[in-house]
């Protein structure tokens, strides 16, 4: 039986030109077509906010039904194809890895047997030109998108693609890769590039019990969600606790997986 490491990809190994690029991109052709409209974007992203609300998160990802969507309610008879503009920033400094030792990680983790999954909530047509331009995609032997599988993160069936033991699912968001994670039954590992020092100090297997931790995650947490929890969820815990992509090879070497 095949083991499995699966990755989130934007915000644990990648950059994706989406905030930085191709929503100001989509603004201006919508203002181009149509002068004097004001909130574009503002309107575009609570329509997403909305769709992740009603648990639609399937939908919350499609950027093009997003956009046509404000589009038709704004009476603009005009399409604007986001595949294309992505396709135009998948270039330096638009898109980067978020670290210089994620191609030599995953390359090591392939040596040592384990087949790799990328399950992401972005769009395989958004992502693949993403993963292309930065030399991710022939290292990872699937890649799971909910315009594929039917399912986003958080809900757990997104991994059902992934035939198979899964070792940890890695991933930068507690709502999204931690939730999804735990109620599928995998152990999580958590990568924050701004974890306190102190904490980056301790062995990997000791730190999600640090006495500082619970409200680390809490206060991520509430940043990821604007929720205002006053408590953990059981479900907000990852597994382990890394602070770069490098420290998954120690995680791996200390725990013999």
């Amino acid at each position: 039986m095949k083991k499995w490491i699966t990755f989130d990809l934007d915000g644990t190994l990648m950059q994706n030109p989406f905030v930085g690029q191709v929503f100001p991109e989509i603004e201006r052709l919508v203002l181009e077509k149509v002068g004097g409209i004001g909130n574009v974007l503002p309107d575009i992203l609570a329509e997403h906010t909305l769709r992740i609300d009603a648990n639609r998160w399937v939908e919350a990802y499609d950027w093009d039904d997003i956009v046509s969507t404000f589009l038709r309610k704004n009476n603009i008879s005009d399409s604007i194809d986001i595949e294309k503009i992505v396709c135009q920033y998948c270039h330096a400094p638009s898109i980067y890895l978020l670290e210089d030792e994620v191609i030599e990680v995953l390359n090591t983790l392939k040596k040592s047997g384990y087949a790799l999954a990328a399950v992401t909530n972005g769009y395989l047509k958004y992502q693949k030109p993403v993963m292309d331009a930065l030399q991710l995609t022939p290292l990872f032997d699937i890649i799971i998108t909910p315009s594929e599988a039917g399912y986003a993160k958080p809900d757990p069936r997104i991994f059902n693609g992934v035939n198979g033991e899964i070792a940890f699912h890695v991933g930068d968001r507690l709502e999204h890769d931690v939730r999804s994670a735990y109620e599928a039954g995998v152990p999580s590992v958590l990568i924050n590039r701004s974890l306190p020092e102190k904490i980056q100090r301790l062995p990997i297997v000791d730190r999600v019990n640090h006495s500082d931790v619970a409200e680390f995650l809490l206060n991520k947490l509430n940043c990821e969600t604007k929720m205002g929890l006053t408590e953990l969820p059981h479900w907000g815990k990852p597994t382990y606790i890394i602070h770069s992509i490098k420290e998954l090879v120690i995680l791996l070497s200390d725990n013999e997986y």
